[in-house]
């Protein structure tokens, strides 16, 4: 989700992927407080605390963003989105693969359509599938 960040995101599982962005998140939250990110990124509160108990909220990449965006270390929410979604779609450029390929390599998980549109912004992708589709096209590099 952040460029540099996540190198080895090919050779962790989805699962831990998504656990460790969820790590970031709670640094912000332990760093700015519950009730200061809820506020200042318009996420429900329990979903905030939840990341501070170091639990697995269902969590969309705009609200992920919007998190990271409380610590002034970080750029804007819309740019931390447009970055994490442009890693995506180079990826997907260097590893030479399509939507279909992925949907195949992911076992149909996602269809070739939904994943277009949830990697272009068409659609809200969630945590765990940006883990799982990030995952998939850094192993295939």
């Amino acid at each position: 989700m952040l460029r540099g960040r996540f190198a080895d995101a090919g050779d962790i599982p989805p699962a831990e992927l998504q656990s460790a962005y969820e790590d970031v998140l709670a640094e912000t939250v332990a760093s700015a407080g519950v009730s200061t990110v809820a506020d200042r990124s318009g996420v429900d509160e329990e979903i905030v605390q939840a990341l501070a108990d170091g639990d697995s909220p269902e969590l969309t990449l705009t609200e992920a963003a919007a998190v990271l965006a409380v610590d002034d270390q970080y750029p804007g929410a819309d740019a931390i989105e447009a970055d994490a979604r442009d890693i995506l779609l180079m990826g997907m450029s260097i590893a030479v693969l399509d939507v279909e390929a992925i949907a195949a390599g992911l076992n149909d998980e996602l269809g070739p359509k939904e994943i277009q549109q949830k990697v272009e912004g068409r659609f809200p992708i969630t945590l765990a599938e940006y883990a799982l589709i990030h995952n998939y096209i850094e192993s295939e590099k």
